[in-house]
Parts: structure tokens; sequence; C-alpha cells
């Protein structure tokens, strides 16, 4: 009789069978995922600063680089500020220049300004004085030859010469009053003083240079790029030479100290969650979890995000739940992948 060949199909069949009992024992014997808690997955975020001068110039220092950690108000960059300290030199005279106006116009005419200008007023009015007496002997002149010209005694020459002298005399006579006009207009400004106006305008051009001023004052201050935020350095935007435009961001600096993750919790679960209750978080590397804190529950479902590993959980419909922690010592990491688990109760 031919021995029996079927040994090692029976033996597969026989060892199948145990791992198949095994499986379903170990299954059975396993701890189900305590019903008074939920583990979701998520992502660290974290707040992210642009750091970005208002004002444009060439990037001279830049006092870190990515990685290194900085506190609010540390400095980190400065521009350079040569082009503006001239301006601000030059709008510093022109408001010296125009304080002075001020000062000038208020006070007054000094006392031997107003002097000289009665002076001067005297000495046209002298001028004048000649001039009528010349006009008077020029026209007598005139009116002589014209007699003798009509006794026939005389020649049309010099009556002709004296019309001319005459002219001269008057125009003159003319110019002298217009000086006297002049000096008399001179004098009573002096001893008004300035017009308002005149004050007003002046004292608008201080105003102007002030405000100048101020704005390059307030260009040189921006140049010095302080952190707004303390957090690490995560990028670095520019190189020093570099010429940076108005509100260009030339490092980016991230608040990892205050970080978040976003998990996406079913809507079954969403009912028991409470604002202000405790979670943890754990990383793919393991360890002890960090204690965190519920602190936003969104109002609106969403379609899980597309970073989510599978297709049938991209597919539901999910809200979205922020874990705050204190992430002090550096642990999570912006983008890193997390797993939170929350406790939650019964409805």
């Amino acid at each position: 009789m031919k021995p029996l060949c079927r040994t090692p199909h029976r033996a597969r069949l026989f060892l199948g069978l145990i791992a198949l009992a095994a499986g379903a024992i170990a299954g059975a014997c396993s701890p189900k995922p305590p019903a008074d808690r939920v583990r979701v997955s998520g992502q660290v975020e974290a707040t992210a600063v642009q750091v970005a001068p208002p004002v444009s110039g060439r990037l001279l220092e830049l006092h870190v680089a990515e990685g290194d950690r900085v506190k609010a108000g540390d400095l980190l960059a400065k521009l350079d500020v040569a082009d503006t300290e001239l301006a601000l030199a030059r709008a510093r005279a022109e408001r010296d220049q125009a304080d002075a106006q001020v000062r000038l116009l208020l006070a007054g005419a000094r006392p031997e300004d107003v002097r000289q200008a009665e002076a001067q007023l005297a000495a046209t009015q002298t001028t004048v004085a000649a001039a009528q007496a010349e006009l008077a002997s020029a026209q007598a002149d005139v009116d002589r030859f014209e007699a003798l010209l009509a006794s026939n005694s005389g020649s049309r020459k010099q009556r002709d010469d004296a019309v001319t002298r005459r002219d001269v005399a008057r125009a003159r006579l003319q110019g002298a009053q217009d000086q006297v006009r002049a000096a008399r207009e001179s004098l009573a400004r002096l001893r008004a003083g300035a017009r308002r106006e005149e004050v007003d305008a002046a004292r608008a051009r201080v105003a102007a240079a002030a405000a100048q001023i101020a704005a390059y004052q307030k260009a040189i201050s921006d140049a010095t790029i302080l952190a707004p935020v303390g957090g690490i350095v995560t990028e670095q935007l520019a190189d020093p030479g570099e010429l940076i435009q108005p509100r260009a961001p030339i490092l980016v600096i991230t608040d990892l100290d205050h970080a978040w993750a976003n998990v996406y919790v079913d809507e079954p679960v969403v009912p028991r969650l409470r604002l202000g209750q405790t979670a943890t978080l754990f990383t793919d590397a393991g360890g002890t979890g960090i204690p965190g804190t519920v602190s936003y529950i969104s109002s609106k479902a969403e379609f899980t995000p597309r970073n989510v590993q599978t297709a049938d959980e991209r597919s539901k419909l999910v809200y979205r739940v922020k874990v705050s922690v204190d992430n002090r010592n550096g642990v999570l990491k912006a983008g890193m992948p997390v797993e939170a688990e929350i406790p939650v109760g019964h409805q």
C-alpha cells in the first residue's frame, strides 16, 4: 500500500487554523478604546509673523539667522539711512530759517530802521521841492520866450529849448513824487508792524518743516528693525546688501511656544466636547503625551483635510477642534502630524 502524501497539506491547514484561532483570541482579549475618550488626528500649527520694514533701503546689517530664538524687541536688522539723515539735516535748517522769520515779524521794526525810513522820506520830500522849483523856473522861461516870439523879438529855437527843459523838469517832479509816496508807505509799514497774514504764513512754513522732520525721524527709526514677537526665525528672505522695498518681508518668526494642533472630530462626538477641557497630544516619536486644552470647536462641518492619509477618512464630514499647548520646550514643530486624545462626556 502506498504511503499517504498529504501530510504537508494537513500540517499547513492545521497551522492556519491555529493562527486564525490565535488572532480571534487576541482580538477578543485586546482592550477596546475607552468609551470616555476619543483619539483623533491632526497637525501642529503656529503663528508665523512676517517681519517687513515699512520703509525702503539697503539691508545694511542682519543680526539673526534661521533657527535663532529671539524675544520681542530684539534687534533683527538695520537699513541704510545715510540719505534720510541728510534730508533730515536740510529739513531742520529750513525749520530754523522759518522760525527766525516768525520771530522777526513778531519783533517789528527796529528804532534805527524807523529813523532810516523817516530820513529817506525827508530826502525824497526835499527832492520834490527842488523839482518843483526847477519846473517853475522852466515854465517861466517858456512863458518869456513865448512872449518874445509873439513880439517878433525871440526865436522859435529858444522857445522849443525852453519847452524841452520844462518837460524834463515835469518828469523829474513826477519821479520825485513817486519816491515820496513809496517812502511814506514804507515808513507806515514799519510803524504798523507785520500783517497777521504774513505771520500766519511764516508759522505755516515752520509747521510744514516740523512735519517733514518728524517724517524723516520716523523713517530713520523704522530702519532699525526689531522683533515684533518672540519665537524662532524660521525663514530668512533677504541678505545684507539687498535693496528692500517698503513692506517687503525679510524674515519670518514663528511663535512655537504657543503652538496648537488642529484636529478633526466626527460629528457624533462633537456635542460631547467642551471648551477648556483637557486634551493630550501624541507625536509619531512616541513618549509621554503633551498636555493641552481645547480652545476652539468649529461650528461648521467640513470634509477631512487632504493631508489625512486614507481616502475613507477624507470623505467624512468632521469638525475642526483646536488644542492649545505650552510648547516652550520646543517638542512640537509647525506641520508635525499628531494625535489628540480628548476625554468626552456622556450626552
